[in-house]
C-alpha cells in the first residue's frame, strides 16, 4: 500500500500535468507565432530572404558588416544609456512612491487613482505631451518667460532633439514609474508591515528598516520590475525616433532605416540589427536574473 507522501506527491503530479494539458493551446499558439518569428528573423538575418532573390544562408556577412561599423556600437552606447538611465530613475521614484502609498495621508484614496493614469496612456501620447511641455515654445518655456526666469522662450534649455535624451528618458520614467509602484505597492500589501514595527519595537532606525527589512520583502518586485521596463527601453522605438538628437540613432531607429531604405536587400542588415538587439538584450537580462539567483542563494532564499 501506498505510503500518504506517495500518494500525495502522485497528486500534485497529476494536477501538474492536467495544468499543462490545459496550456498546451496556448502554449502551441505561442510557440508558432513567436518562435516561427523568431526563427525566421535569425534565417534572414543570415542571408534567408527568396522573395528578393538572397539566399546565402548562413552568411554572417551582415553581421560582420554591422558589428564592424564604428556607428553600431555608438547607437549601442545610447540605446543602453537611454535605457539604464531611464528603468533607475523609474525604479527609484517607483519605490518611494510605493512606499508612501501604505502609509496614511490625506487625499490617498483619490491618489491612489491619480498615479495610475500614465499607465493608460500610450507612448504616443506622452511624446506628444513631452513636445507641448518641453520643447522651446512649448508650455514650460513660455511660462518660465512669462514669469521673467527667461527673456524668450527660445532661450529655455534644449531639452529635445539631443543625445542627452532627457525628452526620452522624461517619456519613459513618466509612463513607467506607475508600473513600477503599483507592482511594489501589492508586494507591500502581501508582505504587510508587521515586520518593520517588530523592527522598530526592537530599536532598529528608519535606514536600517529600509535596508534590512523593508528592501529584502520587496526585491522580488524589483527584480521583475527591471526585467520587463529594461527590456521594453531598450528595444523601444518611437520616443528615441521622435525626441532623439540624430545620427547616432538608437538600435532600433537604426533598424527602421534599414527597413525603409531604397535597397530592399538592406532589410537583411535590418533584421541583423533586430537580432543583435535581441541577443544584447537577453545576455544583459540574464545576467541580471543571474546576479540575483546568487544573491537569493547566500541569504538562503530559494
Amino acid at each position: 500500500m501506498p505510503s500518504p507522501r506517495t500518494t500525495e506527491l502522485a497528486r500534485h503530479r497529476k494536477e501538474r500535468m492536467w495544468m499543462w494539458v490545459q496550456l498546451s493551446p496556448v502554449l502551441a499558439v505561442l510557440t508558432v507565432l513567436f518562435g516561427g518569428a523568431l526563427v525566421l528573423a535569425v534565417m534572414q538575418s543570415l542571408g534567408f530572404a527568396p522573395w528578393f532573390g538572397v539566399n546565402t544562408f548562413p552568411d554572417f556577412s551582415y553581421f560582420g558588416a554591422l558589428w564592424g561599423d564604428w556607428s553600431f556600437w555608438q547607437s549601442l552606447g545610447l540605446t543602453l544609456y537611454y535605457a539604464t538611465v531611464s528603468t533607475v530613475i523609474a525604479l527609484i521614484l517607483g519605490t518611494l512612491l510605493a512606499l508612501a502609498l501604505v502609509r496614511t495621508f490625506p487625499s490617498k484614496k483619490l491618489y491612489k487613482y491619480l498615479y495610475k493614469l500614465p499607465l493608460m496612456i500610450p507612448y504616443t501620447v506622452g511624446i506628444a505631451l513631452a513636445v507641448i511641455m518641453l520643447g522651446n515654445g512649448g508650455m514650460i518655456s513660455r511660462i518660465f518667460a512669462f514669469v521673467g526666469l527667461i527673456g524668450d522662450p527660445s532661450e529655455f534649455p534644449q531639452i529635445l532633439k539631443t543625445h542627452y535624451g532627457w525628452g526620452i528618458i522624461a517619456v519613459y520614467v513618466w509612463k513607467q514609474t506607475p508600473f513600477v509602484t503599483l507592482t511594489l505597492y501589492a508586494v507591500l500589501l502581501g508582505v504587510g508591515r508587521e515586520t518593520e514595527e517588530a523592527a522598530a519595537i526592537l530599536g532598529a532606525n528608519k535606514r536600517q528598516i529600509f535596508f534590512q527589512v523593508t528592501l529584502p520583502q520587496i526585491l522580488p518586485g524589483i527584480v521583475s520590475s527591471t526585467l520587463i521596463i529594461f527590456a521594453f527601453n531598450i528595444g523601444a522605438f518611437e520616443a528615441p525616433f521622435i525626441l532623439g538628437g540624430g545620427f547616432p540613432d538608437t538600435l532600433p531607429v537604426v533598424a527602421w532605416r534599414y527597413f525603409n531604405d531604397a535597397d530592399y536587400t538592406l532589410q537583411l542588415q535590418g533584421m541583423a540589427t533586430v537580432v543583435s538587439i535581441a541577443l544584447i538584450a537577453s545576455g544583459i537580462l540574464y545576467s541580471y536574473l543571474a546576479f540575483y539567483r546568487r544573491y537569493e542563494r547566500r541569504i538562503g532564499r530559494n
